[in-house]
């Protein structure tokens, strides 16, 4: 084992080479890479600008230990902010994997270190409450992205949905991504944008724009009227509500999208699938 000394500083243990070669000093990477980060966000604050790099984790993958101090190195090369790297999961053995340092270099001598910031669900709080929502959508925000999976799901995304209602639009519409792109539950995912089409927020927002296309493909004015239909059945049912037949025809045989975007909102709290047609 040899080594080096660093100016004024100490010495550096370097491993005996059994052979080195020289290789190509161009790194222009002639073949384009597809190279996509989940959520990425600029953030301006008092002390500077960073780059929220979020990255929803459903598992291990060591296959990170290279792309994120890739993504975090390109970003700053391009933008010039200091990136920060935010890794989501739901689930407690990810988020402790993702939490250990990726490091290069000597032992001792580290020329990058990466240091992901991790939440998951040991470090989260649950919020299924309306009014705890209310009172924190930043942090109800972070509970629907780490615990929205499951049996819990459904008050915890119907609970943030409520909450997102009394903030302005656009830091709802953000909002609205960063949930959609962390749900990794399949059901949950859907029961989300149900529930963003039922307060009007999701077909405002980009990640409608399937839907909008489905709804073209059916024939425009039919189709979303039928998409509506069945998302206030869906709304029902997933809360665990029973739906009568006689519900379930009033609702599919009904034309008007304004009536079905009504019961689509009274679907988010009803105790009853009845209650839908309440004061009617």
């Amino acid at each position: 084992m040899r080594g080096c000394v660093t100016p004024g500083g100490p010495f550096v243990p370097f491993p005996e080479p059994r052979e080195i070669a020289a290789l190509n000093v161009d790194l222009t990477e002639i073949e384009p890479v597809e190279r996509r980060v989940d959520t990425l966000l600029r953030a301006e604050t008092d002390e500077g600008i960073y780059l929220l790099v979020v990255e929803s984790q459903g598992k291990v993958d060591e296959r990170k230990r290279g792309s994120w101090p890739y993504y975090l190195s390109y970003l700053y090369e391009k933008y010039r902010c200091e990136p920060v790297l935010i890794v989501i999961t739901q689930n407690s053995a990810t988020a402790r994997w993702a939490s250990q340092p990726i490091r290069f270099g000597f032992p001792g001598w580290h020329s990058l270190t990466v240091r992901p910031l991790v939440l998951g669900p040991d470090n989260v709080p649950v919020i299924a409450d309306e009014r705890q929502a209310e009172r924190d959508v930043p942090l109800a925000v972070l509970s629907a992205m780490t615990h929205g999976r499951g049996p819990r799901a459904a008050p915890i995304l119907e609970s943030l949905a409520t909450a997102l209602k009394t903030i302005d639009p656009d830091s709802a519409a953000v909002f609205v991504q960063f949930v959609d792109s962390c749900l990794a539950d399949p059901q949950a995912k859907q029961m989300w944008r149900d529930l963003m089409t039922a307060i009007q927020y999701f077909w405002r927002h980009p990640l409608a724009e399937q839907v909008r296309e489905e709804g073209r493909e059916q024939g425009l004015e039919e189709g979303r009227v039928q998409a509506k239909a069945e998302m206030v059945l869906r709304v029902l049912e997933w809360r665990g509500i029973p739906v009568p037949e006689h519900v379930s025809e009033r609702v599919t045989t009904c034309a008007d999208p304004d009536q079905l975007e009504r019961w689509a909102q009274r679907a988010v709290h009803a105790t009853y699938a009845e209650d839908l047609f309440t004061g009617e």
